[in-house]
């Protein structure tokens, strides 16, 4: 547990839950169905985002366990996959904090971090080749560092994925009007 706090500074105003939701008993159980060889081995080189891993040109490869390879057939009919991630070096009692870029600190619920209590990242890539006797899955980038396990996957539709305008107040985003 210590190492995965020395990831992550504590900044002023930022709260600790009084019981680490790590060492409580699980209330359902997740199993790794596979991991991500990334170019990212710290923090600090990571790209805090998917648009910024795509723009460093960085490719990545997702490789599924054995036991769980049949589950891709069909899957290569999709141009982008949903990547659900266990952010295995986030702490998970950190529930308010305070981003660098931020003035103020905020909840968890209301952040894109990685800390919280269940520490699932979620990635949307481009699928660009599939190997389903390896389990090999190449993608066009991602942000997450080497060797991150892999709880999920899933197609993404466009068409019941992608929600034009949706907004977060006080966020500069283009072309985009509250509703």
């Amino acid at each position: 547990m210590t190492e995965t706090r020395e990831m992550f500074e504590a900044r002023e105003g930022e709260q600790r839950l009084e019981n680490d939701p790590a060492l409580m008993p699980p209330d359902g159980g997740i199993v790794f169905i596979g991991r991500i060889a990334s170019p990212w081995t710290t923090r600090e080189t990571c790209p805090k985002n998917m648009r910024a891993a795509r723009d460093t040109g960085q490719k990545a490869v997702l490789t599924i366990d054995a036991a769980y390879r049949s589950g891709l057939q069909g899957l290569e009919r999709a141009s982008h996959v949903i990547i659900l991630s266990w952010l295995h070096h986030a702490p998970r009692d950190l529930i308010v904090q305070k981003p660098r870029h931020a003035a103020e600190a905020k909840g968890v619920f209301s952040l894109r971090s990685p800390a919280r209590p269940n520490p699932i990242g979620l990635h949307i890539a481009r699928l660009v080749a599939l190997d389903q006797r390896t389990g090999r899955i190449d993608l066009d980038a991602i942000d997450v560092l080497d060797g991150t396990p892999v709880i999920d996957l899933k197609p993404y539709f466009a068409s019941t994925d992608a929600i034009a305008e949706a907004t977060i107040e006080g966020r500069d985003e283009p072309d985009r009007t509250r509703r």
